[in-house]
C-alpha cells in the first residue's frame, strides 16, 4: 500500500481552506493508504511562539483533524516533536541539499521580505527539515497544493542524492497527490492571496470554529465585483472573488466548477451568497461540534498522541538506525 505523510502547524485557528484543501481530502486517503499525520510543531518554531499557547494549539489542531474526518484507528495522527528521528534525519538530508535552492524557497522568501529578524536558520532550513518528515517514513505519496510542490522538488532531490551517494535505493521518490478543485482556496478580502490564518482580518477567512452566524456575516462581506456569476470557466479568469466562491462552493458540494455555474449562472452574488452559506453550516457545523466536545477533555487528545507518537516512533526509529547503518555513523555495536 502506498504511504502517505502530511501535517500542518498548530499556529491558530484553522479555516475553511484548510480543510477543503488538505484535511477533507486527507480523510478519504485513508481508504487507499497508509496514512501519518503530524502536527507540525517543530515548523511551528521558525518563528516565535508562546511555550503554553504552542501546546494548547497541538490540542485544538489534532481535534481539527480528527473532527474533519482523520480516524486515528486507520491512520497514525502524531505531534512531530514527539518522533526525534525527525529532528535527527535533518541533519543527515543537509549535507545533500544544496544553498542555492534553499534561498529561493517560499517560506524563506515570504517571511524575511516582512522582517529580516527572521533570517534564521531555523527558517532557512524549513525545507530541509520538511523532506525529513516525509522520507522518515519513507512516504511514497504527500499531498500538496501549487504552492508546496516546490518543497516536495527539494525532497526528492535530496533522497536522489543520498540514494546516488551511498549506491542504495533506500528512499522512494515521493510523488505528489495534487489536491481537488479548492486545493488552493483564497482570501474572502482578496481573492488573489491564500486564505491564511495569519492575515490580519479575520472576515479574511471562514473558521472551523465559526458559528453560523459568523459564517453568514463573512460570507455576506465577502469581497465580489458587480457582474453575475459567468456562464464559463473562461470567464472567470478574470474574476478572482467570483472564482474563488465559486471553487468554494463546488468543494463543498463535490462538484466541478462548471457545474456549479451551469446551475447558477446570471445570479446575482446576494442570491448565491446565501446558498454557500447554507451550504457551508451544513459541512462545517458537524466539524465545528466535535471539535469543542474533544477540547473539553484534552487528556483523551493527549492520548490519542501519545498512541500515534509510539506507531510514528516504531518505524521512524527503524528506518533512522537503517540510514545510519547506510551513512557508517556510530551506532554502538
Amino acid at each position: 500500500m502506498s504511504r502517505i505523510l502530511s501535517g500542518m502547524q498548530p499556529t491558530g485557528n484553522l479555516h475553511l481552506g484548510n480543510y477543503l484543501g488538505a484535511l477533507k481530502n486527507w480523510a478519504g486517503m485513508q481508504y487507499s493508504h497508509e496514512c501519518f499525520y503530524c502536527v507540525a510543531d517543530l515548523h511551528a518554531i521558525t518563528v516565535p511562539q508562546d511555550p503554553q499557547k504552542l501546546r494548547q494549539a497541538v490540542r485544538e489542531t489534532a481535534a481539527a483533524y480528527i473532527a474533519a474526518g482523520i480516524d486515528t484507528k486507520k491512520s497514525t495522527l502524531f505531534a512531530q516533536s514527539a518522533v526525534p528521528a525527525h529532528a535527527e534525519l535533518i541533519w543527515v538530508l543537509a549535507t545533500f541539499a544544496p544553498l542555492g535552492c534553499l534561498i529561493l524557497m517560499t517560506q524563506f522568501k515570504d517571511k524575511t521580505a516582512k522582517s529580516r529578524d527572521l533570517e534564521l536558520l531555523g527558517l532557512y532550513a524549513y525545507p530541509v527539515l520538511m523532506a525529513a518528515d516525509i522520507l522518515i517514513y519513507k512516504a511514497t505519496h504527500v499531498p500538496v497544493g501549487e504552492d508546496q510542490k516546490q518543497h516536495l522538488e527539494l525532497t526528492r532531490d535530496v533522497a536522489g542524492a543520498f540514494n546516488r551517494q551511498y549506491s542504495v535505493e533506500y528512499f522512494p521518490l515521493p510523488e505528489p497527490v495534487i489536491l481537488g478543485e479548492a486545493a488552493r482556496v483564497m482570501s474572502l478580502r482578496d481573492g488573489t492571496k491564500k486564505m491564511s490564518k495569519s492575515d490580519e482580518s479575520d472576515y479574511s477567512r471562514i473558521n472551523l470554529t465559526d458559528d453560523a452566524d459568523a459564517i453568514a456575516l463573512k460570507f455576506r462581506k465577502a469581497r465580489t465585483d458587480a457582474a453575475p456569476l459567468p456562464h464559463t470557466l473562461k470567464e472567470l479568469e478574470t474574476r478572482p472573488e467570483a472564482d474563488n466562491l465559486v471553487t468554494i462552493y463546488a468543494a463543498l458540494a463535490d462538484q466541478a466548477r462548471k457545474d456549479v455555474l451551469t446551475a447558477h449562472s446570471g445570479s446575482q452574488f446576494s442570491g448565491f451568497k446565501k446558498e454557500l452559506t447554507d451550504l457551508a453550516v451544513s459541512r462545517l457545523a458537524p466539524i465545528t461540534e466535535k471539535m469543542r466536545h474533544l477540547l473539553q477533555d484534552p487528556t483523551e487528545i493527549d492520548r490519542i498522541l501519545v498512541r500515534g507518537a509510539d506507531t510514528a516512533n516504531a518505524l521512524a526509529g527503524q528506518h533512522m538506525r537503517e540510514i545510519k547503518d547506510i551513512v557508517g555513523l556510530w551506532s554502538g555495536k
